[in-house]
């Protein structure tokens, strides 16, 4: 099912924390988003861009520390308990994800500090001999990059200062430029120039984009009296959600229930929130409920970086962004899998209806470049490391399932079908080439033409609409990817999203 972690493209996440009317001293709450009666939402976000010469498959840092620096006083920690938070950057690319919320007393600040730690990368290496010299050519590479500049940044000019006040929505969108933070010998430099900026997220979100992003966690509590229930992040954090009449519930399967309410949620479900708003007490409001599977299902997700055949059988290698046991199923880790003739293939496509003529059925509509969500055979789960000391922790198994999920691809638009509401997508050379460890990828780049619907949202462009795109605007379009039959292109997806990205940075 679809839902968001912190994909080899580029993206947002957010992180959002509840100002209220206590002294600065105050640490934050421990781990629920409880808050006093007098709350401001303060969030933050992320993008990211692979280097040239590289594709980057995985780019996973620490927030180690947040903090809201005011005009007097000590500063205000933003994570409760100060707990890191792991964050995957390169599933940052058209969405966005809700992590964490904290106490902010109200009040006026002059800037914000975030520490990071930690850096994990994998990439597939066809680059130069510099970069060769510490991953070779040809080569999935998992490296712990060194930090090259300080790993704490202070951000004090526009949009600081900035007013907190009670029961006032207040965001910040951090971007995350990997081109600029991962350096040539791949250490990372989190203070060059544009690697990292802040700015300030609008208070009303572009039609059909959340503003607050996406959770996902495991149902812990529910209550039916409250319409509220509570899920436990992959972080260990806790957050209570409620629901309303606007809630719209998605995904549940006529095994677990058919009524598509409140009703269908129990304990031990894994679940996708979209956070609509935070309520004045600290409890969130869902917009969507999406259901994931059960806590007793073995399932993962990830980008297919290579596709071939054994013994008649389509061989997917995944690049995991997500799985319920990261001590079985590594995030960052590769995945060899075996889809054989009995997989059930689907569309995780929720209430988003797929243009006519796009097919999901078997292994000939599998392309690498899509995410997919792929249950595990029973009893089929095995480790399959030692391919050498750069290669990150690999596993392989057989799938009982295949699901289309969202992907998010960044590219330029070199030409439009205004009468068919779609256009040709460019995209750069980094992002969804096919490669083996015997033969470099071609780096050319592919084009996908990107169908639009009346369901498609658009983000900074004109209008906010399909007629405000242009030729040669770079944007990054989020939604389902499928192969085509021969044609003048290879394949095709379905938007859900449209965003653009100014002077082509994303």
């Amino acid at each position: 099912m679809c839902r968001f972690r912190v994909s080899v493209p580029l993206g947002i996440i957010l992180l959002l924390l509840t100002a209220c009317g206590q002294g600065p001293n105050t640490p934050a709450n421990n781990s629920s988003n409880t808050v006093g009666n007098s709350a401001a939402p303060v969030s933050l976000s992320i993008t990211d861009e692979p280097p040239n010469g590289v594709t980057v498959l995985f780019f996973q840092v620490s927030l180690t520390a947040a903090s809201l620096m005011p005009a007097s006083g000590p500063s205000v920690s933003l994570l409760p308990n100060n707990t890191p938070i792991q964050i995957d950057v390169t599933e940052l690319q058209a969405i966005s994800a809700f992590l964490s919320t904290g106490s902010v007393p109200t009040g006026t600040y002059n800037s914000l500090k975030l520490t990071f730690g930690s850096p994990q990368l994998v990439i597939f290496n066809a680059s130069d001999a510099a970069i060769a010299s510490t991953c070779p050519l040809s080569t999935v590479c998992r490296l712990t990059p060194q930090v090259d500049n300080s790993a704490t940044l202070s951000f004090s000019s526009a949009p600081f200062p900035v007013s907190v006040s009670a029961n006032t929505p207040l965001g910040f969108l951090l971007d995350f430029h990997l081109n600029q933070v991962i350096q040539s010998d791949l250490s990372v430099n989190l203070g060059v120039t544009n690697g990292v900026t802040v700015s300030e997220l609008p208070s009303t979100p572009p039609v059909g984009l959340p503003r607050f992003g996406f959770l996902y966690g495991t149902v812990q509590n529910v209550s039916a009296s409250q319409n509220q229930f509570t899920i436990q992040t992959a972080w260990g954090r806790t957050f209570t959600i409620d629901a309303n009449s606007s809630t719209t519930y998605q995904n549940f399967p006529t095994s677990v229930c058919s009524a598509n309410s409140f009703s269908c949620l129990a304990q031990g479900q894994i679940v996708q929130v979209e956070v609509a708003s935070v309520q004045s007490d600290g409890s969130l409001l869902a917009a969507t409920v999406s259901y994931i599977q059960a806590a007793s299902q073995q399932v993962v997700e990830g980008n297919i970086v290579n596709l071939s055949t054994a013994s008649g059988n389509t061989v997917m290698t995944i690049l995991l962004h997500w799985s319920p046991n990261t001590s079985l199923l590594p995030v960052g880790g590769m995945a060899t899998v075996t889809v054989p003739g009995t997989a059930t293939f689907s569309v995780d496509s929720g209430n988003f209806t797929i243009p006519a003529g796009l097919s999901f059925a078997g292994t000939s509509d599998l392309l690498v470049g899509q995410q997919v969500q792929v249950g595990v055979a029973s009893g089929t789960l095995s480790n399959s490391d030692g391919k050498g000391p750069w290669a990150p922790r690999s596993v392989s198994f057989t799938a009982s399932s295949v699901e289309l999920e969202p992907s998010q691809i960044t590219g330029t638009i070199t030409s439009i079908n205004s009468s068919g509401s779609s256009f040709t997508l460019t995209t750069f050379a980094n992002f969804f080439q096919s490669w083996s460890n015997s033969n470099l990828p071609s780096w050319t780049s592919t084009q996908i033409t990107v169908q639009t619907t009346s369901q498609t949202a658009y983000q900074g462009l004109t209008g906010d609409s399909f007629s405000g795109l242009a030729v040669n605007d770079v944007v990054s379009v989020r939604g389902w990817l499928f192969s085509t039959p021969s044609g003048a292109t290879p394949s095709a997806l379905a938007a859900a999203s449209v965003m653009q990205r100014p002077n082509a940075v994303f």
